[in-house]
């Protein structure tokens, strides 16, 4: 019997019907955009990311884009972005004329580098064609970057600093969420990521009133928001008074409902995903190149669990023809893909995303991934031969 890679019906099953019932109750109250579990969801999000704002929107690559928008990015700035991750950190950025810079990764959490952020900041401000503006560091497999000394980099260069935590929301530093030193925090509810809708769905969480009413204005075709009527009459609905260009990013009810469910079970869910990595790396550190370790103190939400493999391309037809599915994240950086290759590249080039490419391969991962499944991948991993 072939084993899912991600097994998105389990946890369905194990809650037992709730989320069945949520959508039902979404459905029979009729307000199906902006519904009142949309407001309780972005509540609850706020409390379990310790923000002062939460605000749901359509998408995590939407969820990216409004606070460039907020900050007013455009011609001639530079946002710095790793190139080992999904296309959606990058893509934003030139949709505001504004320009990507690819920053290279440390070797061990595949999260941006700050020594190589510090690098290419210079190298922009040296050759001075553009205005350095933004930093957007991912927490890519669920492991938060490394967000003191990122954060210390852009207090420098008097940067703004995004968490792109659409695989990692829920990791911490010491205790801390990103936000903790970020501007601004940004997930995804794509339904594979760990806290997933059934459907599309993103969200931002900020420490800012001033940007969570800019965000919240912006989502809604730049309705006004308090701070626009604060000296203004309007006795209308007030997104029918546009105060700036807008968009419709908007979080859907049903969404919203099977995220308050889902919210309810997360903080569980992922102890029992760091229950499994660690079972899987004390079982294949010795058939593999490198698996993952958490720095002391941090604690990934294992988004995906991914080791590195001298033969990686024949590890995964092994696996296959055991019925292992496996993924290979990213086989072409960024930074060398047709639509990006013309962007600046950090100082020095990005080795160890070149090298990584060619090595990492990620086995099934989720949070109801039972022993007797994960003994039968490792055995089929530690039964290569290459």
């Amino acid at each position: 019997m072939s084993i899912p890679f991600i097994d998105l019906q389990a946890q369905r099953l194990r809650l037992g019907g709730r989320i069945e019932a949520a959508v039902q109750a979404a459905v029979e109250g009729g307000a199906w955009v902006m519904g009142p579990q949309v407001r309780e969801f972005e509540t609850a999000l706020a409390v379990f990311g310790r923000a002062k704002h939460a605000l749901g929107c359509a998408n995590g690559t939407d969820a990216l884009a409004l606070p460039l928008m907020a900050w007013g990015i455009g011609r001639g700035d530079a946002v710095f972005v790793p190139s080992f991750t999904f296309a959606a950190t990058a893509e934003i950025v030139p949709w505001f004329d504004a320009e990507p810079v690819f920053v290279d990764v440390d070797p061990d959490t595949y999260n941006m580098d700050p020594e190589a952020l510090e690098r290419a900041i210079a190298a922009i401000k040296a050759e001075g064609r553009l205005t350095p503006r933004v930093v957007i560091a991912v927490d890519l497999f669920g492991q938060p970057a490394d967000y003191p000394a990122i954060k210390a980099v852009c207090d420098r260069h008097g940067l703004k600093l995004i968490s792109d935590s659409a695989q990692g929301f829920g990791c911490t530093l010491g205790g801390d969420h990103p936000l903790k030193w970020a501007d601004i925090t940004t997930t995804s509810f794509f339904p594979a990521k760990p806290l997933g809708c059934y459907g599309d769905g993103g969200a931002v969480l900020t420490d800012d009133d001033e940007l969570a009413q800019l965000i919240d204005s912006i989502r809604v075709h730049g309705k006004a928001v308090a701070v626009d009527l604060k000296d203004r009459t309007f006795d209308h609905d007030p997104k029918y008074l546009n105060m700036r260009i807008g968009l419709n990013s908007r979080l859907d009810t049903i969404q919203a409902a099977v995220l308050i469910e889902k919210l309810k079970v997360f903080g569980e869910e992922i102890e029992m995903r760091n229950r499994v990595a660690a079972r899987y790396n004390e079982a294949l550190r010795p058939h593999v190149a490198k698996v993952p370790d958490v720095p002391q103190g941090n604690v990934s939400n294992w988004a995906q669990y991914t080791i590195e493999h001298d033969d990686r391309d024949a590890l995964a037809a092994h696996l296959k023809a055991q019925g292992v599915p496996t993924a290979v994240y990213y086989p072409i950086p960024l930074h060398l893909q047709p639509a990006y290759e013309g962007f600046p590249r950090g100082d020095g080039g990005l080795p160890v995303t070149e090298r990584i490419k060619d090595r990492v391969i990620s086995l099934p991962m989720h949070a109801d991934l039972d022993e007797a499944t994960q003994d039968r991948i490792v055995a089929a991993v530690a039964s290569f031969a290459g």
